[in-house]
This record gives C-alpha cells, sequence and structure tokens, in this order.
C-alpha cells in the first residue's frame, strides 16, 4: 500500500517552472575583477551557474583583501541561491557567508540590472546588491548596507570581466 501512494504522488502534476531567468540571465558566468569600499581594495570573483535543471542559479564568490592599515589580508566567501517562489510568482534569493550572515533578498531585473534589496527588519541592518550590465562582457556590482533606522550607503563598488560561460546541469 505504502509503493502505491508513493507512486500515486510521483504522477501528480507538478508546477511548471520555467527554466528561462529571463532578465537574469545576463549575470550567468563565470566572472573576476576588482573592487573598493569600506573593507578596502579587493579582488576576487564569482559564478552565477544554473542549476537543477536551470530551476535555480547558484552563485559563489569570493573576495580577497591584502593586508591594510594594520589589519592583515582576509578572505570573505559567499553563496547565494536564486530561486522562484511558485506561489507567489517573485524571485528570490538566499544568502550564506563565512562571517555567519544568512540573509534573504526580492529580486528585481529587468534590462541588463539586476537588484536584490534585503527582507531585513527595522531592528536588522539592511543590504542590497546591484549588478549592471556594462557591455557584453562587463559587469558592475555595487553592495549597499543600511543600519536600521539609516539610509543604504555604499559599501562596495567594482568592476568585473566575464571569463567564461557558466555550464548548465
Amino acid at each position: 500500500m505504502r509503493w502505491l501512494r508513493i507512486g500515486a504522488f510521483l504522477l501528480l502534476p507538478m508546477a511548471v517552472v520555467a527554466d528561462d531567468w529571463g532578465p537574469l540571465e545576463f549575470l550567468i558566468g563565470q566572472w573576476t575583477g576588482q573592487g573598493s569600499g569600506s573593507p578596502g581594495t579587493g579582488a576576487g570573483a564569482f559564478s552565477f551557474t544554473p542549476d537543477l535543471q536551470r530551476r535555480i542559479l547558484v552563485r559563489k564568490s569570493f573576495a580577497e583583501y591584502p593586508p591594510a592599515g594594520g589589519k592583515p589580508a582576509f578572505r570573505h566567501d559567499d553563496l547565494l541561491i536564486v530561486y522562484r517562489e511558485v506561489t507567489a510568482a517573485a524571485i528570490r534569493a538566499i544568502y550564506f557567508d563565512n562571517e555567519g550572515h544568512v540573509i534573504r533578498y526580492n529580486v528585481e531585473a529587468a534590462a541588463n540590472q539586476a537588484v536584490f534589496t534585503s527582507e531585513g527588519s527595522r531592528n536588522e541592518p539592511r543590504y542590497r546588491m546591484t549588478y549592471r550590465a556594462a557591455g557584453p562582457n562587463q559587469l558592475g556590482f555595487r553592495f549597499e548596507i543600511a543600519e536600521p533606522g539609516k539610509d543604504l550607503v555604499r559599501y562596495i563598488d567594482a568592476v568585473l570581466q566575464r571569463e567564461a560561460p557558466a555550464q548548465a546541469k
């Protein structure tokens, strides 16, 4: 009887999710670049790769900062998963990093620009990441932070070059 229930579940129609990322397609690939801002001047790379048969986009990122102002060199690593919320037909993302941050983003994208805005509460910082196509193989990136009750302030500006197209899984 158990196998019948499992088999019946597998035959249920699944929600159809388009595998075309539309206005986010310009992000897909491997990117390297340099930037400056509050943490200092650094260099890094990230990849936006479709995964799970193009149902999600996965960004893996790192930035390396040399020693400066008496601070030692350090490396920042993070993971961002972009997905469609089927019931709301919205694009969302969730972010994790090596500093222990977990941030949920709402995503708005159109005409070679994508803006990821955090869902922070009144008691939490808010974050915004903006990607802009600056040419066929160049990307501008800005990361902003707002402390509770304050306006967004630039934290990082970077320019990135596409290194290679990402491979779909």
